[in-house]
């Protein structure tokens, strides 16, 4: 399958990136950064999620940013949600889009939501049934689709038995996450690949982690098979409270940049993602990750 022709970017920033940050930034600087993220181009903003404050105290304030955020017209801001009581928070806010997840490691799922993989989508049976009822679109997340920090390598038959799952909720995009980073492209091809047989091509999304270096060539290696669609998050923000090692997102400058460099549109202009994210990096006081940001310097400013 050739190359596409457009990627979508679905900007993980505002949660995913800065769920794993110490300490817990204010509503309004959450607010400013989504807003920013939001003049861009970006049509796809994770931006909270309705987890346990005591789990993930970063998120604690996700009701205050959804209320605070301005939703402009063809942007997408949607939320994490772990159950139904989670999917209850995120209508109680006017979420138009929620994410739901599963684990393909057992171990890791245990540490992550106390149960089984199975159980743990289970959970989401009402949340679907309801989601459908409110006519809530649901995303589906798989995370360690290519490791776990706990029990090693993953097999992707076990990630398309998931993915098959996930997709018979309703999920119309299914989300194909490296969270510990530590996949090289010929595996990610053939996760992906597994994948494809049960799920179509189209519907799939992948989530790269850049612990070893690897996500732009991940990335790359998907797009080859016809992946269109890409998680990222502005600096390379994020980690993973169950993941120990794990470090940030691919960088969402880093992906356009190459994308533009190959022809590829996204429709997102990279100079206002690399200000927003250094925006979001001064809040937090630390250098964007994202070796693009670094190179433009202070001319996103």
């Amino acid at each position: 399958m050739s190359m596409p022709t457009h990627v979508r970017i679905f900007e993980v920033g505002p949660r995913d990136g800065l769920q794993n940050e110490q300490g817990t930034l204010p509503a309004a600087t959450k607010v400013e950064f989504i807003d920013r993220l939001s003049m861009t181009g970006i049509t796809n903003i994770e931006s909270g999620s309705f987890v346990s404050p005591k789990w993930v105290p970063q998120m604690a304030n996700s009701a205050e940013v959804m209320d605070g955020i301005e939703r402009r017209p063809g942007i997408s801001y949607s939320v994490l949600i772990p159950n139904i009581r989670g999917f209850e928070q995120a209508l109680a806010v006017g979420a138009e889009e929620i994410a739901i997840f599963a684990a393909a490691s057992e171990t890791f799922s245990q540490r992550n939501v106390n149960c089984s993989v199975d159980e743990s989508i289970d959970r989401f049976i009402p949340v679907a049934e309801e989601a459908k009822r409110e006519g809530v679109r649901m995303r589906g997340y798989i995370s360690c689709a290519l490791g776990c920090p706990f029990e090693g390598s993953v097999e992707p038959a076990v990630v398309a038995t998931i993915a098959a799952s996930l997709a018979s909720l309703g999920c119309y995009e299914i989300s194909l996450g490296d969270t510990i980073g530590v996949g090289t492209p010929l595996k990610s091809q053939a996760m992906v690949n597994a994948v494809a047989a049960v799920v179509p091509i189209q519907k799939l999304a992948v989530h790269f982690h850049d612990t070893y270096g690897q996500a732009l060539a991940n990335v790359f290696a998907c797009l080859e098979l016809g992946v269109s669609v890409v998680d990222s998050s502005a600096s390379g923000l994020g980690g993973c409270p169950y993941a120990p090692g794990a470090t940030g997102n691919v960088a969402t400058e880093d992906v356009i940049f190459m994308l533009d460099g190959m022809g590829i549109q996204t429709g997102v202009d990279l100079v206002g993602v690399a200000a927003a994210g250094q925006y979001i990096c001064d809040a937090l006081e630390i250098l964007p990750a994202s070796k693009v940001a670094r190179a433009l310097g202070g001319s996103t400013h």
